[in-house]
């Protein structure tokens, strides 16, 4: 039994020491997120995000998909931010990435839907 912990014990040290150091928060420029931004899923379902109060690294999010609505504040890190199931990561100016998790409610089972979201003028 001890050499089981012992393993587990080298194994954890040896991942923590392979672990890049985190990045820090930093301001991000207001223009490249606020706004509206909308796209499709493979699905054909429509999704969008409302960002607005951009300041330094924080902004408010309202994300819309199907009748399900979400409002959240966000801190921004690495061009990108979580909002509930969601993911968006600024891909390039006007268009982002969205990774979203679905849960089927017949089994359970997640599936990760990605699209890529447009900001609208």
């Amino acid at each position: 039994m001890a050499d089981i912990f012992g393993i587990l014990s080298s194994n954890y040290t040896a991942v923590g020491l392979n672990v890049s150091p985190r990045s820090k928060y930093v301001n991000v420029d207001p223009k490249s997120f606020e706004g509206t931004w909308t796209g499709k899923y493979a699905d054909n379902s429509s999704f969008s995000f409302a960002i607005s109060n951009v300041n330094g690294f924080r902004a408010k999010v309202k994300y819309q998909s199907g009748s399900a609505v979400k409002y959240q504040d966000v801190l921004i890190k690495d061009n990108a931010f979580r909002i509930g199931d969601s993911k968006f990561t600024l891909a390039r100016a006007g268009v982002a990435q969205v990774k979203t998790v679905v849960t089927s409610p017949v089994d359970g089972s997640n599936v990760l839907n990605t699209a890529y979201a447009h900001q609208q003028n």
